[in-house]
């Protein structure tokens, strides 16, 4: 498949956080999309994903975070096997690394602060991104949206992602290298 009109689709999810800091994980099951077994002449497929969309909001009512409100967040894509569902303050932590661009599982990250100035706020700041030239090629069973709050947010916020993918056929070299560096 190539990144056109006919193959490419969207998956999306969102978490809400609440005015407490903590982690939260919300999960996209890819099983549909994903078989990372190659079966005689049929080779495995993979899901590539090209763009990744954050979208940071007031959840009261679908407007931007008020520049009045404080507070700080890390939030990222991952390729996650068996990472369950939590909510945001929930007592889910994650190992040091996980939200960075040294994680190998990062499909892409955000930081989002809301600073408290009358003029407005940084736009949040993507620090890993797939492209369309070389798109993060999944073939685990689930991505992960998870969100790390540092800083409690003072205004519940509405983290939504959306992911602009296609599936994929691998080789079977291909496919060995992806299985290997998508374990954990």
């Amino acid at each position: 498949m190539a990144y056109n009109m006919k193959d490419v689709f969207y998956l999306d999810t969102s978490i809400l956080t609440t005015t407490s800091a903590g982690s939260g994980i919300q999960n996209i099951d890819l099983s549909s999309y994903v078989d990372p077994i190659a079966r005689g002449r049929a080779k495995g497929t993979g899901l590539a994903i090209y763009k990744v969309f954050f979208d940071f909001n007031n959840s009261s009512d679908n407007g931007p975070v008020p520049a009045s409100s404080t507070g700080s967040l890390r939030c990222g894509i991952i390729s996650s096997p068996g990472l369950a569902s939590s909510a945001v303050s929930s007592s889910t932590t994650f190992t040091s690394g996980t939200l960075t661009a040294g994680n190998d599982l990062m499909v892409a990250g955000a930081d989002f602060t809301a600073g408290g100035t009358a003029a407005g706020d940084p736009a949040p700041n993507m620090f890993v991104k797939p492209s369309k030239e070389v798109p993060y090629v999944v073939v685990r069973d689930q991505v992960s949206l998870m969100v790390f709050v540092k800083t409690a947010m003072s205004t519940n916020t509405l983290i939504s992602v959306r992911l602009e993918c296609a599936q994929v056929t691998l080789d079977q070299s291909t496919l060995n290298q992806l299985l290997r560096t998508q374990t954990v």
